[in-house]
């Protein structure tokens, strides 16, 4: 039997091609992909090779454990339905709609504890923004925003735009949003944002510039860009905190730090939604943060966030459009023909 996958052949080459596929086994269950979501971010990294080679794909995701060399699979954002269970695995998963960190591919073989069931009446394109919105969650117990603060989010791709709608439900004085895009920008004021500006606007003039508090007190780095890092130090006032968020991979730019950076004394934090940082340790566990962002996305309905859906078929035109064209996108879908059988 085969299903078909999305490999990463070269650098701006994505191929789909048959893969080998066995009956599930002991303890094994067959999903039929019904729906996945491209990450702009983290993709875009291996579709024009700008990956580091020295490190596994993920260390946290089984279906992401091998090295970053091509060709390769990508991709942690798959919504299914389990047609098929192997031997000791319960009837009640049979059929049943569920969530996997899995790449892009027709059918693939998981455990159970592999596979997150959907909520009731969860739609399918509501659910495939898991990783994003748990990203999102993430972003917000490490930034610790606070009643009353001025926040600056750098970057209105598809997690900046969710974290940007869940502080838009904290008592903030001020939410301010970045993006080179127009689409992004309307966006993010959709969803909450006092005003979201172009990277060449007055930020700080928006940021009580004239108070003995100006410049934002919390600011986030989620543009991708290694160059924004230094526009949050610009924008960032007399002890802010600025919370990088985005992964570079290969991208390098320079970093001014012989400036205002020591006298403010400012806080640079690292963020990453692989584990949960250690001072919530204690009490939080990835479980848990995961049905946080379970309910924030029966809440905010990221759904409406879609631009583009193409036919697995065509992905690579998805992944053109992402690299020729983003100011266009915002949440790119791949959608599957339930109806072909594996072949």
């Amino acid at each position: 039997m085969n299903s078909h996958a999305l490999f990463f052949t070269n650098p701006y080459t994505v191929t789909v091609q048959p893969k080998p596929l066995r009956p599930p086994s002991d303890g094994e269950l067959l999903v039929q992909t019904l729906i996945s979501a491209i990450s702009p971010g983290t993709e875009m990294l291996v579709y024009r090779g700008q990956l580091p080679t020295d490190i596994v794909l993920d260390e946290t995701i089984t279906a992401l454990s091998g090295a970053t060399l091509y060709p390769l699979q990508y991709g942690y954002a798959v919504v299914g339905r389990v047609v098929a269970i192997g031997p000791n695995v319960s009837e009640t998963w049979h059929r049943r709609l569920v969530f996997a960190f899995n790449p892009h591919e027709t059918h693939f073989l998981a455990r159970p504890e592999q596979l997150l069931p959907l909520p009731a009446d969860m739609l399918p394109e509501t659910a495939v923004f898991l990783p994003n919105m748990e990203t999102a969650v993430s972003f917000l117990m490490d930034g610790q925003p606070m009643i009353g603060e001025q926040v600056a989010v750098l970057g209105q791709g598809i997690v900046g735009l969710l974290a940007t709608a869940l502080l838009a439900q904290h008592p903030l004085s001020r939410l301010m949003t970045v993006d080179h895009y127009p689409l992004r920008r309307e966006w993010s004021e959709r969803l909450g944002a006092h005003a979201s500006l172009h990277p060449d606007d007055d930020i700080l003039a928006h940021l009580q510039a004239d108070s003995p508090y100006a410049g934002a007190d919390l600011t986030y780095e989620l543009s991708g860009s290694p160059a924004a890092l230094n526009q949050a130090i610009d924008i960032t006032g007399y002890n802010g905190r600025i919370l990088v968020g985005s992964w570079y991979g290969q991208k390098q730019a320079p970093l001014n730090l012989g400036g205002r950076f020591h006298r403010s004394h400012m806080r640079l934090i690292s963020s990453q939604v692989s584990h949960i940082a250690p001072q919530w340790s204690g009490r939080w566990s990835k479980t848990r943060r995961m049905q946080i962002a379970w309910q924030m996305l029966a809440n905010l309905r990221p759904e409406q966030l879609v631009t583009h859906r193409f036919s697995f078929a065509d992905a690579a035109a998805a992944y053109r459009l992402l690299d020729e064209q983003p100011e266009t996108a915002v949440q790119v879908l791949l959608t599957y023909d339930t109806e072909t059988a594996v072949v």
